[in-house]
């Protein structure tokens, strides 16, 4: 690969605001799953049964922030992927797909659009 292109990759982790949204949203969770837990079996319980629902509330916040985790993780390997996968641009600022016959960028000929490859369109 010629020197034309950046030398080092842009990194694909995501970025900080994004990590640190995901911990918000995962600690939120945990704290509505336990608040709920415990609500719904202290509301229930009619001999004052804290333990009880205390410990249900530690096993709704650690359900809870467990299922936003898996999904939070989910997005942001997403988001790694979908950054690490951009086309490669120079220093510049163009790309591959902005030279003539990299085929990107076009758009596709069809009713209605204009032809860009100088070929007449069928009759």
């Amino acid at each position: 690969m010629s020197n034309r292109f950046l030398a080092v990759p842009p990194a694909a982790a995501p970025a900080r605001a994004a990590r640190v949204l995901t911990l918000l949203a995962i600690v939120g969770a945990g704290a509505c799953g336990g608040l709920i837990g415990f609500a719904v079996t202290d509301l229930s319980c009619s001999n004052g049964c804290t333990v009880k629902a205390g410990l249900i509330g530690v096993a709704g916040a650690i359900g809870a922030a467990g299922g936003v985790a898996v999904v939070a993780v989910l997005t942001l390997r997403a988001m790694a992927e979908w950054g690490a996968t951009r086309t490669p641009r120079r220093i510049d600022g163009t790309g591959p797909d902005h030279e003539p016959g990299s085929g990107r960028g076009r758009p596709r000929n069809g009713p209605g659009r204009a032809e860009t490859d100088g070929l007449e369109a069928p009759k």
